[in-house]
């Protein structure tokens, strides 16, 4: 039978802390601006409990409903691994719930981020350390029979995830920053903001202009009427 959809990597290449720590408290949606505005996770993927991640993702593929390879990961993952789960859009039956929380929390996990339903989500959102994203709940428990992989490339919210890849959530959604590109972005992001804050300055102060807007409606040719 085809290994495909039943393998695991061991491990994989993951940025360094002194990369890392560069993105721990850029906002997601300027990151998302740095990146062309096409790198954020559906926003059907919300936060169950706060707090704002930045760390490497650890990929993990599940079946339907099942979370044997997810199990299999809590002795595989490293302190500050940020675990991303493309799980076949399972609404209907929750892939974990805080049992496995408190376990990969105990492990060093930075967060945990599925795509699809998680269970507890009371208890999870009182768990502190460790933020849980999901797409919605289920009362019903997963299956443990797999197949499924772990730190291969996945696609989780519309974006494609790769081990070691950073991923970034706060309260306003989750973005994916490829490795390969991650000093150039972390670099223009902090540049964005601090021209964010001129411009909130010149805001506060009533001398900040717009001439694109009329630039804009003149390209349009509005019809500006008094009444």
């Amino acid at each position: 039978m085809s290994t495909v959809n039943c393998r695991i990597v061991l491990d994989f290449e993951r940025p360094s802390k002194e990369l890392l720590d560069k993105f721990k408290e850029l906002p997601v949606a300027t990151l998302d601006d740095s990146m062309n505005r096409m790198s954020a996770m559906d926003s059907g993927i919300h936060a169950y409990s706060k707090g704002k991640l930045a760390g490497p993702a650890f990929t993990i593929k599940v079946p339907y409903g099942d979370n044997l390879m997810l199990h299999k990961s809590v002795d595989m993952i490293k302190p500050g691994d940020i675990l991303v789960i493309q799980c076949e859009n399972s609404l209907n039956r929750a892939i974990f719930g805080s049992l496995l929380v408190n376990n990969l929390k105990e492990k060093g996990a930075r967060g945990i981020i599925v795509d699809g339903a998680i269970r507890d989500s009371e208890e999870i959102s009182q768990i502190e350390g460790i933020p849980v994203y999901a797409r919605c709940t289920s009362p019903n428990g997963p299956w443990k029979n797999g197949p499924g992989e772990i730190n291969t490339t996945i696609a989780v919210g519309g974006q494609i995830v790769r081990p070691g890849d950073i991923v970034c959530a706060d309260q306003d959604g989750i973005v994916v920053v490829p490795q390969e590109y991650a000093e150039e972005i972390a670099a223009e992001t902090k540049e964005k903001e601090e021209g964010e804050k001129v411009v909130l300055a010149q805001m506060l102060a009533g001398k900040f202009e717009r001439p694109w807007v009329e630039q804009a409606m003149e390209k349009l040719k509005v019809d500006v009427k008094p009444r």
